[in-house]
Order: C-alpha cells, then structure tokens, then sequence
C-alpha cells in the first residue's frame, strides 16, 4: 500500500466552508479513485490541515496524486502546499 500525504493552507476564518467542501466534493472524489483504501483529513493547526489517503498501490497512489499541484487549490480558501507519495511500512 502507498499513501498520499498532503498539507495544505486554510485562509483564516474560512475553515467552515473549507470543511464542508472537503464533505460535499473532495472526499466524494477522492473516494472515487481507483483504489482508494481508506483516507484520514486532520484538523488544521494554525491554518495548516493535514491528510493521508491510502491506495492499494503505488502507481493509484501516484495517479491521484497527480491531480494535486502545489499552489492549486482543491476548494475555495484551501491551497495545497505540498504532495507526497510514501510506501506505508505499517498499520493497526
């Protein structure tokens, strides 16, 4: 399994609109990827969130990470800082 790790920027005092937007069309989306295994999107500290979606494979994992672009911006008020690609050695 690989996962995408993506931190991205939330414009301050926009983080309700963020998040329902993150619900209505970034999960859906992402869930829709080919071979989407689970995916976790932590609250934001200090305007910062965090996430981690994991793919079957590497090459899934690739792929979906190739829609994402550091500078672009997923949803209104959210721009993505950067995308990482890593094997996960472990899980629970």
């Amino acid at each position: 399994m690989h996962a995408i790790v993506t931190r991205v920027h939330i414009e301050a005092g926009h983080f309700d609109e963020a998040r329902k937007a993150l619900q209505d069309a970034v999960i859906p989306r992402v869930q829709a990827a080919p071979g989407f295994v689970t995916g976790h999107w932590l609250e934001p500290v200090d305007g910062r969130g965090l996430s981690v979606v994991v793919f079957e494979t590497e090459e899934a994992a690739r792929r979906t990470a190739g829609m994402l672009e550091v500078g672009s911006h997923p949803s209104q008020f959210v721009t993505v800082e950067s995308v990482e690609v890593r094997e996960v050695v472990g899980h629970a």
